[in-house]
Order: C-alpha cells, then structure tokens, then sequence
C-alpha cells in the first residue's frame, strides 16, 4: 500500500506481505493501533470549542442550541465516515492526506485550491486559538494558586504558553507526539468533566434567565451567526483525519478503515460525554450571563478550578501539535521537493520556528477567543467537517439520484454551506466590532 503522491501502481492489488515493505520505502510509518486514533482525533477535536458552548447556547436558546448541537454530531459524525472509506477507495492507493483526496476527486490543478486554503485556515486558526487559550488558563490557574504574584498581562501569558512549542514543534514526526496526545485527550475528559460537575455544584444562579442575550437587532444576529461558528469549531477533527488514519497499518484482509471506524466511535462517544453535559449545564447554571468561557465563570472550589484551568494547558499543548505536525510535513515536503532544500534537523528548525512564532503573534496581536472561533469555525471547519466529504463521496461514489445516501449528503451540504457563510460573517463582524475597543499588546 503506498500513498496518493506515490507513482501509480499496478493494476494487481498487491499481495499481503507486500504492503508493509511499500509502506516503509514510499510512505509513512504505519504502526499506530486502533487506540490511537480515538486519542488523536479526541486531541484534535474535544478542546477549547467545549467551553464556548454554553456561550453559545446563550445566543441560540434551549430549543435552537440543542438542535444544532444535535445535528451537528450527527452531521460530523457521518462525514468522518465518508473520509475513512475514502481513504483506500481506490485499490492499491491510500489518500494519506485531504489534499491528495482533493486532486483524486476535482483534478490535480483544481483539487488543491479547493481543499488545501480550508485545511490551512483550519489547522493554523486551531494553533492561533489554541495559543490564545493556552495562555488564557495559565494565567488564570497562575492567579488562582498564587495571589502574592506580580500580575502580568495577559499578552505575556500567551507568549510564556506559546515559548514551549518552540521545543515541542521538534519533534519529527505524527507518530512521536502520541504520548502528548495521549495526556492531551485525559486532560480534555478530565476539564469537561470538572467544569459541567463546577457548573453543577455551583448550581442555578439567582435571578438567571433563559432570555436571548440582549444586544441591538443587528449585533443579535451576528451574535448568532458567531454561535454557530463555535458549535462548528467544536467539530474540527475532520481536517487530520486522512492523516491520523494514514498512520494506522492496512493489509487487505484488514484495511485500515476497519481500525479508524472503531477509534472514531470511540472518539465520538467521549465528545458526546463531554460536550452535551457541559453545553446544557453550564447554560442551565448562569443562562445569558455565561462567559465564552465557562471556567473563568466558576470561582470554588479554587483548587479544583486551577486544576481543570491546568489540564486545558496540557491539552492545548497536545492539541496544537496534532494540527501542526501535518502542516510541517506539507511545507518541509514542499521545500524540499520544489527547491532542493535538504531535509533533516536545520530545515525542520527554520520552519517550525518561523511557523510558531507567526501564529503565537497572531494570537498576542488578536485575543478575541468567542469571536476567533466563531470565525475559524464557520470559514474552515465548516466545509472540511460538515460539507466537503459530502461532495467529494459524491463524485466519486455517484450516487443514485433520491436514494437515502444521495439525499443525506445534499441536506449536509446545504446545511453546511450555510453554517460557513452565517458564523464567517458573524465571526468576522465581532471581531471588528470588539478590536475597536481593544487595546492592543495589553
């Protein structure tokens, strides 16, 4: 089994022996368990999005906010299944990567333009919204533990955060940063567990209303539209899928999406224990008046506090690098590949550097952490979770017209496309609207 980017194979599938020794000479190393894709994709997937969701709900209401929550488990939930069966849909080939996926289905000069823009918004919007939390939580567990302190800014936080992936984007490749992913996917459990259990303990507040937020007609709107956007941020793990699964053995009598379903279920069934309790708590505790982050509303116990506010750190540390690693390998390949630049440990210092201290710059220079994922939510994650595996099934599997499958994925396409173009607005709009009165590098 080689890669999409491999010379064309055969027409004979390969015999079982064979695969692993193409594997190792054409493609990535392929040792990964079924187990770790369900920590990989929960690493990529369940983090900072799950504490903006009782923010969210407070715009969309019970009704509205726990259909679209619903729908969009579903919706993502269906369409990491038509990325795993695509993966090997063509014999003898594995699409290692969304862009080899692209060229396969819309043509090798159309494919990349369609896919690699929303991938890259994707996985750099994660790592600068990632930078921005980090750095958020350190300083809120720093000033939760210690009240003598000298108080910093926050722009120092995010930039203390961000100065320990300069060492951590060393790491050579996917596979060497599963022990990081592992502790990240705990810790996602662990803080979304002590934050609906923080919400629940605190319990209903005085005077709380249900009530949609107030604000003028027009900022009301936006405001939804940017809900929107941070449910679809919440769903981002679509964007490495191929990846994760490119890491995972295949032979044909046990392909690999056999292994990557069942870790995606897995990863599926700790989202939803996850997402669900804190969404619908944490609305039900502090209703319109809830923060865009549910842990900076909850004060005791301290400890316990500065502990889930800690384990967010751990895990946006993770985080970061499950989405990082694939863009490496894309730029250092493309170096490499187009300008003779020799690969190996100077090339992977130069553009690792140069990559984190771009976003930990935009993350000090933009630190709107409800409006960042409204944004990012709605112009990448929407089509590369909610629409763009529909179409490309649809190419390529063709469908009859009206059948179940054909009309499932023209309703998540539609849907889809809307959520994109409601939240990227809406996004975009606040976060104009809340620079105006930031002072910036504060």
């Amino acid at each position: 089994m080689v890669s999409a980017s491999s010379p064309p194979l055969p027409k004979e599938a390969p015999l079982e022996g064979e695969w692993e020794e193409e594997e190792e000479e054409q493609g990535p190393r392929r040792e990964a368990k079924w187990w770790y894709s369900t920590f990989h994709t929960v690493t990529a997937m369940v983090g900072a999005g799950v504490l903006s969701l009782p923010y969210a709900m407070a715009y969309l209401g019970w009704g509205p906010g726990m259909a679209v929550m619903v729908i969009s488990w579903c919706m993502t939930l269906h369409t990491f299944w038509l990325l795993i069966q695509l993966h090997e849909s063509t014999t003898g080939v594995r699409f290692d990567r969304y862009i080899d996926l692209a060229r396969h289905a819309f043509g090798p000069k159309l494919g990349p333009w369609i896919v690699l823009p929303q991938q890259l918004i994707v996985q750099v919007g994660v790592n600068i919204v990632y930078m921005v939390t980090g750095g958020t939580c350190l300083q809120k567990f720093m000033e939760m533990v210690c009240d003598d302190c000298t108080r910093l800014r926050h722009s120092y936080w995010i930039v203390i955060f961000g100065s320990t992936h300069f060492l951590l984007s060393q790491l050579p490749n996917f596979n060497s940063v599963y022990g990081v992913s592992l502790a990240a996917a705990v810790m996602s459990l662990c803080y979304s567990t002590i934050a609906w259990a923080g919400c629940l303990s605190k319990g209903r507040q005085p005077d709380v209303s249900y009530d949609y937020k107030k604000t003028s007609g027009a900022d009301s709107i936006f405001r939804v539209f940017n809900a929107l956007g941070q449910i679809s941020f919440a769903y981002a793990g679509h964007a490495v899928a191929l990846e994760i699964q490119a890491t995972i053995p295949s032979t044909p009598g046990k392909p690999s999406k056999v292994a990557m379903w069942k870790g995606a279920i897995g990863a599926y069934f700790v989202n939803a224990i996850c997402y669900f309790p804190v969404a619908i708590i944490g609305y039900w505790a502090f209703g319109q008046d809830v923060t865009d982050n549910v842990l900076v509303a909850l004060q005791k116990p301290s400890w316990l506090i500065a502990a889930a506010n800690l384990m967010v750190v751990v895990h946006v540390l993770g985080s970061y690098q499950v989405f990082a690693m694939p863009l490496f390998a894309l730029i250092e390949k493309g170096l490499t590949k187009k300008f003779n630049v020799p690969s190996g440990v100077a090339l992977r210092l130069v553009v690792r550097t140069s990559y984190v201290a771009f976003t930990l710059f935009m993350a000090v220079t933009f630190p709107f952490f409800g409006d960042l994922l409204g944004f990012f939510g709605g112009f990448g994650f929407a089509p590369t979770s909610y629409f763009l595996p529909s179409i490309i099934w649809l190419i390529l599997k063709k469908p009859k017209k009206f059948t179940t499958q054909w009309i499932v994925n023209w309703v998540g396409i539609f849907i889809g496309v809307f959520i994109m173009l409601a939240s990227t607005i809406g996004g975009f709009r606040n976060i104009i609207a809340d620079s105006a009165s930031y002072k910036f590098y504060q």
